[in-house]
C-alpha cells in the first residue's frame, strides 16, 4: 500500500511564480501532474516530476540526486509530505506508526542532510519545514501526526545551528486549518443540512479550533515561504512560525 500524500500546489506555485526551477514529488493522477507542471512552467521556469515513495531512502537518494543533475544542485528545500491516521494510541496501528515516523518525520532528515552538500557548496540555502498547529499543541487519537509534526520542529532547530553563518537557514511553519477536499465536503454538507451560507458554515466547522473562524489559504502559506527565501529572511533561523487564525495563542 502506498501512503496517501499527495502534490501540493500552493508552495510550489509560489516558488514558480519568483522564478525558481521546481522538483515536484507526491502522489496524484497523470493528468493532475500535467496540470500542475502547465501552470508552473507558464512563469517560464522548469519542472521534473519524481515519484518517489518517501518511505524509502534510496528513492529519498534517487530524488535529490536527479535534481541535483537536472538542475546543478538544491537551493531551496520544502519538506511537507504527511501520512495521517486516527486512533487513540493503544489502538494505533504499528504499520501506520511506522509509516509516519518515516513519511511526515525521517523523509525530512534525508532531504535535509542531502541537500545540505550542494547549499554549502554555494553558501546560501533555504530549507522550511512545513509542520502544523498540532506541532505546537496536543491532540487527542493522532499520535503519529502530533509527535511527528512536533520532531520536525527539533529538527529544524538542529539544523539551524549547524548552519549558522553559511546564509543558509533552516525554518518551520506551522499552518492551521487549511481548505482541503474532505473539509469542502463536510461544509457542503453543513450548507445543505443547515442551510447555512458558506461564512456561517466555516466558522461552526472551525469552532473550538482556529479562533478567526477562516481556513488558511494555501497562498497565505506560500507568501511566507517566500518571504523566508527572500533578502529580508536571511536572519530568521530556527523558528517556528504559526500561521494558523491564532489558534496557537488562544
Amino acid at each position: 500500500m502506498r501512503p496517501h500524500y499527495r502534490l501540493h500546489a500552493g508552495s510550489r506555485a509560489g516558488r514558480g511564480q519568483a522564478g525558481c526551477h521546481i522538483v515536484l514529488n507526491g502522489f496524484a493522477s497523470p493528468q493532475e501532474i500535467a496540470a500542475l507542471r502547465a501552470q508552473l512552467e507558464i512563469n517560464g521556469v522548469s519542472t521534473l516530476y519524481c515519484g518517489a515513495d518517501l518511505r524509502n531512502p534510496a528513492q529519498i537518494e534517487q530524488i535529490m540526486q536527479t535534481a541535483a543533475e537536472t538542475f546543478g544542485g538544491v537551493d531551496i528545500l520544502v519538506n511537507n509530505a504527511v501520512v495521517r491516521h486516527q486512533d487513540p494510541v493503544e489502538e494505533f496501528p504499528v504499520a501506520r506508526w511506522d509509516e509516519a515516523v518515516a513519511v511526515n518525520l525521517s523523509a525530512a532528515f534525508h532531504t535535509v542532510r542531502l541537500a545540505l552538500p550542494y547549499m554549502r557548496k554555494r553558501n546560501w540555502g533555504r530549507i522550511i519545514n512545513v509542520s502544523s498547529i498540532y506541532g505546537q499543541r496536543g491532540a487527542a487519537n493522532r499520535i503519529g501526526y502530533v509527535v511527528t509534526k512536533t520532531a520536525l520542529l527539533g529538527l529544524t532547530r538542529a539544523v539551524a545551528l549547524e548552519t549558522l553563518g553559511q546564509n543558509i537557514t533552516c525554518n518551520a511553519v506551522c499552518p492551521g486549518t487549511a481548505p482541503t477536499p474532505v473539509h469542502e465536503s463536510a461544509i457542503e454538507r453543513m450548507m445543505a443540512s443547515e442551510g447555512l451560507e458558506r461564512h456561517d458554515a466555516e466558522r461552526r466547522f472551525l469552532s473550538g479550533r482556529q479562533p478567526s473562524g477562516r481556513f488558511i489559504p494555501g497562498e497565505d502559506v506560500a507568501a511566507l515561504m517566500l518571504f523566508l527565501c527572500g533578502p529580508n529572511g536571511a536572519e530568521i533561523t530556527g523558528a517556528a512560525l504559526p500561521i494558523d487564525g491564532g489558534w496557537a495563542s488562544s
